[in-house]
């Protein structure tokens, strides 16, 4: 049997990444060896392996209950454990989001979230920095009947009174497309936890793979890290709907909120017609079974509002069974590797573009740094160079009066330093008043004072109100960081102008910074709060006031991250922006200060003139070396990006 297509292409990402990091490491290597690599190089390079060693690929896997979700993912994904690993029969089994993923440094273990945490303003964010607020069970990785059994804990549910579930925002009796029964005693079924994650040493897993498990509309529409976080960040969703079922309400209504566009299908978002084993009728021909199979995936579409072509009928069910009893002709009939090929074919070549993109762009950031500095030793030995031979036979007052030349220069050269220091006060001054408008407290004031403000609000226009002045001034505020960028970039430019014109230092145009990506982002977030409102909050009643609050926080958490990330990444183009300046001026310095001494030993003895260009000539060559050498690293790392994946040969899973 042929390896499955998704598999053999994410491992074959994985090796891709792998030899990256290699040759990014060799970079890093020689530029030690070279003694090339300053704290700042060091720096950036230790984030790009870190940001390659942490890659993580997340495929979402949603529906409505009993449509197979976990099915399917067994069948993709554990089928060479001979067993179904995720708890997967009739009726409703996932009952908490659940994420597959391997952490290196926890044990195996499956960790529970309990339900009761939802009482709490604590995001699922914070939560997962606080372990011992999880309920943590080791995994046994020997036994597939021991992971089977533990992996049952996602199902476990309790029954609570209905003014508990409304509590954790899991009842609401106003609300009609309420997903809780309701017993005879008046009590409800609720799961037991709120998220579950398994630690699991798969090989996938172990390479950067992340599942998510969700459970139904009730979850995502209750649990607002599923709407603002998790689904938005995966790098693939498959929406699965059942044949038995047909395109129901709430699967339209999942996949118009939640996954969809309104522009039809998204890169990265499949929708897939399960059971279709259902159809499969010893009475019928091939043919009619056919005819049956494509007019479901027809309808199907039109209810999306999306393109045939855009729906996948498969078995999960007859797709595990074949590839546990290695059954080719039942796995071909069960179209499950059809669907594995388009995941693969749209989910790992935009990954591996993204990652490309970026390794690419910091990779020609770093070579421009240390090829300038290479130059510029280049330049200044060549300069050195054509002095010293223009000595040649020249008598002592020429020596003498070149050597005060150059004192002149060295003078002129420390005014200027001078110069550059008043500047670099600017700079600073610029910097803190940039990082005053991304500020990290002010911000966390603002959620605190917006909080304060939805929970005062008597109506929904003050809770509107409150949240639409949020996203203003956190707009705002990003628009005043992109003017203080540019008043920044004006700045530098004009410094590098007047040193370039001084003193000779090559000209260099500050790299260009965007904010865009933070205000997209935070419009994606304003989008998702009022599309929440507008559909959630009909009725000011206690249960859906008390989850739009949960919503804010999570909403605001996310608003805080977006910052975070807008600081770090200012700060990396702070430095970037001073270091090509500063790396220059040191060079510079060093070369005065090596001509200087050059001369005067000179003048002391003519005899160590030869000496001193032979000398020059070995910088020289040994600077053309290195010039050479960094061509041909970079190549190496160029080729490694431009690598086209391939599928790798089959690993058996012990």
């Amino acid at each position: 049997m042929e390896h499955d297509d998704l598999v053999a292409h994410f491992e074959s990402y994985s090796t891709w990444r792998s030899h990256l990091l290699d040759n990014i490491g060799d970079f890093r290597n020689w530029l030690n060896e070279q003694e090339l690599n300053d704290a700042q190089i060091d720096l950036r390079i230790q984030q790009l392996l870190g940001r390659l060693r942490d890659d993580k690929l997340n495929v979402a896997f949603v529906a409505e209950f009993s449509r197979g979700k976990s099915e399917l993912i067994n069948a993709i994904f554990f089928a060479d454990y001979g067993k179904r690993l995720l708890p997967s029969s009739a009726g409703r089994t996932t009952m908490c989001p659940t994420e597959l993923m391997f952490d290196e440094g926890s044990e195996p273990c499956l960790k529970l979230l309990p339900i009761e945490t939802r009482a709490t303003d604590t995001t699922l964010t914070e939560y997962k920095s606080h372990l011992d607020a999880w309920k943590v069970i080791p995994l046994d990785i020997e036994s597939s009947d021991a992971m089977a059994e533990t992996f049952q804990q996602v199902s476990q549910t309790r029954r609570i009174s209905r003014d508990e579930a409304a509590r954790y925002g899991l009842y609401d009796e106003n609300d009609e497309s309420n997903f809780v029964t309701v017993h005879q005693d008046g009590t409800v079924d609720i799961p037991c936890w709120r998220h579950a994650i398994i630690n699991f040493p798969h090989p996938l897993l172990k390479q950067g793979l992340v599942i998510l498990d969700t459970p139904g509309l009730n979850a995502i529409g209750t649990e607002p890290e599923l709407t603002l976080n998790l689904l938005p960040n995966a790098h693939a969703v498959l929406f699965i709907l059942a044949a038995d079922t047909g395109v129901t309400k709430s699967d339209i209504e999942v996949w118009r909120h939640y996954i969809g566009n309104s522009s039809g299908r998204q890169k990265g978002r499949l929708a897939v017609l399960n059971k279709i084993d259902g159809l499969w009728d010893e009475l019928k021909s091939d043919k009619k079974i056919e005819q049956e199979i494509e007019r479901q995936v027809y309808t199907s579409a039109g209810l999306l509002g999306i393109q045939p072509s855009g729906i996948f009928p498969i078995s999960a069910q007859k797709g595990l069974l074949a590839k546990i009893n290695h059954d080719d002709a039942l796995l071909e009939k069960s179209r499950l590797l059809a669907l594995e090929k388009a995941l693969s074919d749209e989910l790992i070549p935009s990954k591996q573009e993204i990652v490309r993109d970026n390794t690419q762009d910091e990779i020609e950031a770093l070579e421009e740094s240390i090829r300038l500095i290479l130059n510029t030793r280049l330049l200044g030995v060549r300069e050195q160079r054509g002095e010293l031979l223009g000595l040649r036979g020249k008598n002592e007052d020429v020596i003498a009066h070149m050597m005060e030349k150059i004192k002149q220069d060295k003078e002129e050269f420390e005014k200027g330093l001078q110069r550059f220091q008043a500047l670099r006060s600017i700079f600073s001054q610029q910097t803190n008043l940039l990082f005053a408008h991304l500020g990290m407290s002010a911000l966390k004031a603002k959620v605190k004072s917006t909080r304060k403000a939805m929970v005062d609000a008597a109506f929904t226009k003050g809770m509107r109100d409150a949240m639409n002045q949020f996203f203003r001034d956190a707009n705002e505020n990003i628009a005043k960081s992109a003017q203080q960028i540019d008043e920044i970039k004006g700045m530098m430019n004009a410094m590098y102008k007047k040193f370039s014109e001084d003193h000779g230092l090559n000209q260099t145009a500050p790299p260009p910074f965007s904010t865009l990506k933070y205000h997209k982002e935070i419009a994606r977030l304003e989008k998702a709060y009022n599309d929440h409102f507008n559909t959630v909050f009909n009725l000011l009643t206690h249960e859906k006031f008390s989850l739009t609050t949960k919503f804010f926080e999570t909403l605001a958490n996310r608003v805080v991250q977006v910052y975070e990330i807008a600081n770090q990444d200012v700060e990396n183009w702070l430095k970037s922006v001073m270091a090509p300046m500063e790396t220059q001026v040191k060079e510079h310095q060093l070369l005065l200060r090596r001509r200087l001494e050059s001369i005067k030993r000179i003048h002391k003895a003519t005899n160590t003139l030869e000496d001193r260009i032979t000398e020059l000539q070995q910088m020289e060559n040994n600077i053309n070396r290195q010039l050479q050498d960094l061509s041909l690293l970079r190549q190496h790392i160029a080729n490694s990006l431009a690598c086209e994946l391939e599928a790798q040969p089959a690993t058996a899973v012990s």
